[in-house]
């Protein structure tokens, strides 16, 4: 998977759960800061950034054609397969957030799935910590 590619896609649902993790704000910024469409999606909160947050990718007032899946990794799986119900198919499951049930999930249902790495790493410009996490990740090979 070219996982530069997946930030081509031009709208996006970014999932947390804020009652139980901290809500992945970088991305969401950095997407909505690149022009992207992006939606919050956060079953614990009724706003993110002073936008309204949905509960469920079946809450969005439009489909996406990517989610971002930041939250705990014992919902991973669940949220793969709301993804796979709502239709779509380009699936990020940040880094540590992955299980082996929601690998199998996404390779069942056909998906696009992106995962093993910090979404942030791609999203970051200038220096910071996210870009020599990205340049170290290119020299390793896992870019």
């Amino acid at each position: 998977m070219d996982y530069q590619a997946f930030w081509e896609n031009q709208s996006f649902a970014v999932v947390g759960h804020s009652d139980v993790k901290r809500f992945p704000a970088l991305t969401y910024g950095k997407l909505k800061q690149r022009g992207k469409e992006v939606y919050p999606v956060d079953p614990g909160a009724a706003e993110v950034d002073g936008d309204r947050a949905y509960p469920d990718l079946s809450s969005l007032p439009q489909k996406v054609d990517a989610v971002i899946l930041d939250l705990p990794k014992q919902e991973a799986a669940a949220w793969v397969e709301q993804a796979a119900t709502s239709g779509i198919s380009n699936v990020w499951i940040h880094q540590r957030c992955d299980t082996p049930e929601a690998i199998s999930s996404a390779r069942h249902n056909d998906m696009n799935l992106f995962y093993g790495t910090c979404a942030v790493m791609y999203l970051s410009e200038g220096f910071s910590i996210h870009t020599i996490h990205g340049w170290i990740n290119r020299r390793m090979g896992k870019y």
